[in-house]
């Protein structure tokens, strides 16, 4: 696949867009959010100084806001105790907005700059019935032959893509697939080849991202990276593909970086907050 060496440029002549002003609001609304802020960074309930003092604002402000809040179910208030915590309003707002994530929409653009500032080709991978899809590809300025596009499946033993999924996914959920796959690449694997791809599952989970050096395919190497939904559930996969002349797979490589880097804000922008795959279940 080769693609066209001016995508992504901007013209020389083309003015920079000017930053969006700030949009009016109502200040009130702003100030009393400063309370709800403040009791979504703590993990127990607060008094109401100790709130008022984490919010900039005096304790009778504080009162105020508290009250309306609590009537709206935003807040609620241990009766015993006197302090506050998260309602269950906003326990079902942080609900509602989680179901409606898509997980891909999300990654597209994240992933686009990514390819923009990396200059790698940079695919979006989900887990299909046939084994991990691409199903989004940036392609980079560099050229580089190799025959993905969207649609394509890729291995789950063979690609950097594939031991991402085949390391994190519970073994039930992917077992059949795995065998598959390993017949497509000739035959069921000998004891031997099973514990070499077992410890390389074991170095994905440690490290957090999975690579190909010049296999499947040589000349081409690969990195990936897992995202997590809220659960810690592995829901797709970022990979950064590139000839080996410019694309450096080392583990010290600033690829590593940015590419976890990226598979990390695409998590938490769907509501991973621990993310340390070395602690994912796989039972």
């Amino acid at each position: 696949m080769t693609a066209n060496a001016n995508s992504g440029k901007r013209n020389a002549a083309q003015p920079l867009a000017k930053p969006s002003p700030r949009r009016r609001g109502i200040q009130s609304i702003e100030v009393g959010g400063k309370l709800l802020l403040a009791l979504l960074d703590h993990s127990s309930s607060l008094p109401l100084g100790a709130l008022a003092k984490a919010a900039g604002m005096s304790g009778a402000n504080a009162h105020a806001y508290l009250v309306s809040y609590g009537n709206l179910g935003l807040v609620r208030q241990d009766p015993n105790s006197g302090e506050y915590e998260l309602g269950p309003l906003a326990l079902q707002l942080g609900l509602a907005a989680l179901h409606r994530l898509d997980p891909i929409k999300i990654a597209v653009p994240m992933t686009r700059e990514l390819a923009e500032r990396t200059g790698q080709t940079i695919a979006i991978a989900v887990l299909g019935n046939l084994g991990p899809v691409i199903v989004h590809l940036h392609e980079s300025n560099y050229p580089i032959h190799v025959n993905m596009r969207t649609g394509t499946v890729m291995s789950l033993t063979n690609t950097a893509t594939g031991k991402v999924f085949a390391a994190l996914l519970p073994p039930k959920k992917i077992e059949s697939l795995l065998h598959e796959d390993f017949l497509r690449l000739g035959a069921v694997p000998s004891l031997g080849k099973t514990e070499k791809f077992e410890r390389t599952l074991r170095e994905v989970r440690q490290r957090g991202i999975a690579r190909a050096v010049g296999d499947p395919i040589p000349g081409i190497n690969g990195l990936s990276a897992p995202v997590f939904d809220s659960n810690g559930n592995v829901v797709l996969v970022v990979t950064a593909i590139g000839a080996a002349g410019v694309f450096d797979a080392r583990w010290s490589s600033p690829l590593v970086d940015e590419i976890k880097r990226c598979a990390d804000a695409i998590s938490a922008e769907l509501g991973w907050q621990n993310r340390d795959v070395r602690a994912t279940s796989r039972g």
